[in-house]
């Protein structure tokens, strides 16, 4: 028998009048076992359940009940028809000052070297207060309407740019609070770890706002010592690291297994996260096999950027690519490394596209990475994992006692979910759906120099 067709749109106000109520029952659910630890699972990991929500939090979480089941229950039942309910998600490497300026850059070409100085010149020449600020917003309501709830965003810290940006970023972060978790990490080249005082200071300024200490890690004559500066630095402030690393096919690159190296010397306790890690793909495997033996024994995490790499890396002008730029995630999977995707860049010469929308990048990932046959719980590294490596554990997950925060989509399993954008997913906080729009791009128009006369 086929099932009735539940209509998105008398879903959604279905769950705002039960929030209203106080208490409701959200039945035929699916949840998915690597962010829901209950149920008896199906061969792609889900479990058709019934939630009962109550004041904004997860009361219980069910095996489904059939419709012909009798039940006493007075709050109002709100059949989901067997929808696939997933977590919010967490975005853990993202670029948020930079967002949004690719319109201002005519200059950049789509490779990594023509990316770096169009966004230098274009910080130099625009990104005061007022313009960060309304770009990092319009950004902040892009993802918050498409379901994320936590995000670590760089910030580009050389002098004297991060005496405006932080600020920014500090007014931004208690605006959004109780929407979004906002965290940040700095970021300036390696050498200028060399600078006693400006490494001091940054340490300084990541302490009071609470941010992750990072940077470009490249090659340079001394990258050990500076690594030893860095971690130094943040165990002396109490700091997680957060660090650019081998954005390149270079297969000499080897900045992961160096950060590995500097994480084991120093016996640092802190989380450390590192992000690209792209040349691991074009070395030999025993090279690999060595790097990745010794980033699991170091406790390291990674996050690969598959929008951004994919755009940048192997871009010759009037040839195809011919790699993926990403790093290698099963082999780390496999070796019990945690791994995470994000956003990174939107529409900025580092990718000219996006709109920090996690499903989209996972959509990508999954075709690019092979995060499929089987899908397993790659939905973690978009969910549970990142907000691990971020220190804020009950995010990404659905579970009770929790708020009932989630993503309510049309699709009933990861073919339906993925193979469509899925623009009318609705979106869940504390029990209610969130009535937002996407921010228009005529906001930026003053920015962009689109203005109409």
């Amino acid at each position: 028998m086929t099932a009735p067709v539940v209509d998105q749109a008398a879903l959604r106000e279905g769950i705002a009048g039960g929030a209203e109520t106080g208490r409701y029952i959200l039945r035929n659910v699916r949840l998915n076992s690597a962010v829901t630890r209950t149920g008896a699972m199906d061969a792609a990991g889900f479990f058709l359940a019934d939630l009962t929500v109550e004041h904004g939090r997860i009361l219980a979480t069910t095996a489904a009940r059939s419709r012909s089941t009798e039940t006493s229950e007075s709050a109002p039942i709100i059949d989901a028809g067997g929808r696939v309910a997933l977590p919010t998600f967490v975005d853990c490497h993202t670029h948020l000052d930079k967002g949004h300026i690719l319109a201002r850059t005519p200059e950049a070409n789509g490779t990594f070297e023509g990316a770096l100085a169009a966004t230098r010149a274009d910080r130099n020449a625009n990104w005061s207060g007022g313009d960060v600020f309304k770009r990092m917003d319009f950004a902040l309501r892009s993802a918050f309407h498409y379901g994320t709830s936590a995000i670590r965003t760089h910030i580009d810290s050389q002098p004297p740019q991060d005496a405006i940006s932080w600020p920014v970023f500090m007014e931004l972060r208690k605006h959004w609070r109780g929407r979004i978790d906002l965290q940040a990490s700095c970021l300036f080249p390696i050498d200028m770890a060399r600078d006693d005082i400006f490494l001091d200071g940054m340490a300084r300024r990541m302490a009071a706002a609470g941010g992750a200490l990072g940077t470009v890690a490249y090659p340079a004559p001394d990258i050990d010592q500076l690594l030893d500066r860095m971690f130094t630095a943040a165990a002396r402030h109490g700091l997680n690291l957060d660090f650019h690393a081998d954005e390149t096919a270079d297969p000499a690159a080897d900045a992961l297994l160096r950060i590995a190296e500097a994480k084991l010397r120093s016996c640092f306790g802190g989380q450390v996260l590192v992000g690209h890690c792209c040349s691991l793909a074009m070395q030999e495997k025993s090279i690999v096999d060595a790097t990745l033996d010794t980033v699991a024994a170091a406790g390291v995490a990674v996050v690969s950027l598959p929008t951004c790499n994919l755009y940048l890396q192997d871009r010759r002008n009037g040839t195809t690519p011919r790699w993926r730029g990403v790093t290698l995630l099963h082999e780390m999977k496999a070796r019990g490394i945690p791994v995470a995707l994000a956003s990174d860049n939107t529409r900025d010469p580092f990718h000219s596209y996006g709109d920090l929308d996690m499903l989209d990048t996972f959509r990508l990932g999954t075709r690019v990475l092979h995060l499929d046959h089987p899908t397993g719980d790659w939905i973690s590294a978009v969910t549970t994992t990142p907000a691990e490596i971020m220190g804020i554990a009950g995010k990404g997950s659905i579970a009770e006692g929790q708020p009932a925060d989630l993503i309510l989509y049309e699709g009933r399993s990861w073919s339906e979910v993925l193979s469509r954008a899925e623009g009318n997913r609705i979106v869940v906080r504390n029990g209610a759906p969130v009535v937002t729009s996407l921010p228009a791009y005529v906001e930026l128009d003053d920015l962009e120099g689109l203005a109409l006369d």
